[in-house]
């Protein structure tokens, strides 16, 4: 660096400038006079995002700094190098984090979660249909109370296609399924927050597997990665298991609560509509 950084700090210390016109004038030579660092060969928008990060650190250097027989401008070259450090391991940091926010877009490799299917088909017929007709008997309440028992899965459209088959108007069975999820959304909030927590593990673990390819093997630093990343595996496989253990369906009071029947009736139409499930499962095998 120059020799001016040395007079500016004796003005300084003399009184002749202030404290802020001090620290000013140091930025400016800072960001005038690239070429005169140790980060000339930095590009200048890097160099100029380094210094606005640095600024604020310059002002406790200057605090720190006694004339011991190094000069001032030795001191600040010094601090500014092992500032730019941390600053390079920042900037690593974020560019790794960016990559793998973007990268999620391939296949998940530990929260893969397998939607429920309720279409199931045999003969271009819906599920739906299947068991209100089967053995020529129609009990579209088994459907409603099967409907309102998973109506934590159950969409819009899916209410606009199902309604006519169950003989109820679509207005009334939304009606349901928003009081349903107004009895349960505490419930409903856990489950989402639950998820939530499950998605921000599986981006960490991204994180750290990209942060752990850039570090070097054999050495402490990736050892300690390579742990972080384990633990991070793990926490997130135990997660997935208390999720997959979480139960999103409605309770049968509840289904019961909302359409006006007794908890018994529910019970028996869920029971005797897994029965039919079985059956049409085993000769589905069958065929």
């Amino acid at each position: 660096m120059h020799q001016l950084l040395n007079n500016l700090f004796s003005l300084y210390t003399e009184g002749s400038i202030t404290r802020a016109d001090f620290e000013g004038e140091v930025y400016q030579y800072l960001a005038k006079n690239q070429d005169k660092t140790s980060f000339c060969h930095w590009k200048r928008y890097e160099y100029e995002d380094f210094l606005s990060w640095f600024y604020q650190r310059l002002h406790k250097a200057i605090d720190s700094y006694r004339d011991t027989g190094s000069s001032f401008e030795a001191f600040i070259g010094t601090v500014m190098r092992m500032a730019a450090k941390e600053y390079r391991l920042r900037v690593i940091t974020k560019s790794v984090t960016e990559y793998s926010a973007w990268s999620v877009h391939v296949p998940e490799l530990y929260v893969h979660e397998e939607t429920q299917t309720y279409s199931y088909e045999k003969k271009d017929k819906p599920i739906s249909q299947i068991i209100i007709e089967y053995n020529g008997r129609k009990n579209p309440k088994q459907l409603l109370a099967l409907i309102l028992k998973c109506y934590y899965h159950v969409s819009d459209d899916f209410i606009d296609r199902i309604a006519d088959h169950i003989g109820i108007d679509k207005k009334s069975l939304k009606e349901m399924i928003e009081k349903l999820r107004s009895m349960r959304q505490k419930r409903d909030d856990e489950i989402y927050l639950m998820r939530e927590r499950i998605y921000c593990q599986y981006y960490r673990c991204i994180v750290y597997e990209k942060r752990l390819s850039y570090i070097p093997e054999n050495t402490n630093a990736y050892n300690k990665m390579k742990l972080r990343l384990e633990k991070a595996r793990n926490r997130l496989e135990n997660m997935r298991k208390r999720m997959a253990g979480t139960r999103t369906e409605a309770t049968n009071k509840e289904v019961a609560e909302v359409i006006g029947v007794s908890k018994g009736s529910i019970d028996a139409s869920l029971y005797n509509l897994k029965v039919k499930w079985e059956i049409l499962s085993d000769k589905s095998l069958l065929n």
